[in-house]
């Protein structure tokens, strides 16, 4: 492989085009780097954005035969982090949306099936986000908010401080919002 690592990038292209794994490993590892920090700069979550590189990188291998550059390897990948960035944030005004008539339909008051699905979903997405926190600050937040324990309940619960359940506290309510918005948080917490 140490070979493959003097080739150009356009040399690079040819092999992978015929299936050269080798290849794909090579541009992998050499601009999957560059790629993070600029998808980490673009949604500014790192986990998000190792996966859109990820995602980038997948859909070279799976389109391989058919990349037909103009420019650098460099450039189309950069391009095609920018679309795959694009396609988050669409997905996200999905639930932007999605969530905007979840509040009409609370503010309305209607209460039929499509509804009851719509509210199901929701919480079933917050659920899977709150799964998603760390640890020990997912323990602390369910303790708060579905078990109802104070501060000073969860700190001796935990052998932890005060101070600590509520910055664990804090912080899981800070990620929820950024990665929810705070419709959806609200929604989770008038439910708990």
């Amino acid at each position: 492989m140490a070979a493959y690592g003097v080739y150009t990038d356009q040399e690079l292209t040819a092999l992978l085009k015929e299936g050269d794994r080798i290849a794909f490993t090579e541009i992998y590892n050499r601009h999957k780097r560059e790629l993070f920090v600029y998808a980490a700069r673009l949604v500014k979550d790192e986990d998000l954005a190792g996966d859109l590189v990820q995602e980038v990188l997948i859909s070279l291998w799976d389109r391989r035969t058919r990349i037909d550059l103009k420019g650098t390897m460099v450039a189309y990948l950069f391009t095609a982090l920018r679309y795959k960035f694009f396609d988050w944030i669409d997905k996200q005004k999905v639930r932007s949306d999605y969530a905007a008539s979840f509040q009409s339909f609370i503010e309305e008051g209607e209460w039929i099936t499509d509804n009851q699905i719509a509210e199901k979903e929701l919480m079933a997405f917050i659920e899977e986000q709150i799964a998603q926190l760390p640890e020990k600050m997912r323990n602390v937040f369910l303790m708060s908010h579905k078990e109802n324990l104070s501060y000073k309940e969860i700190s001796e619960r935990l052998n932890i401080t005060e101070k600590t359940a509520h910055n664990q506290v804090n912080n899981a309510l800070k990620l929820l919002k950024i990665k929810l918005g705070m419709l959806a948080v609200l929604v989770f917490l008038s439910q708990s």
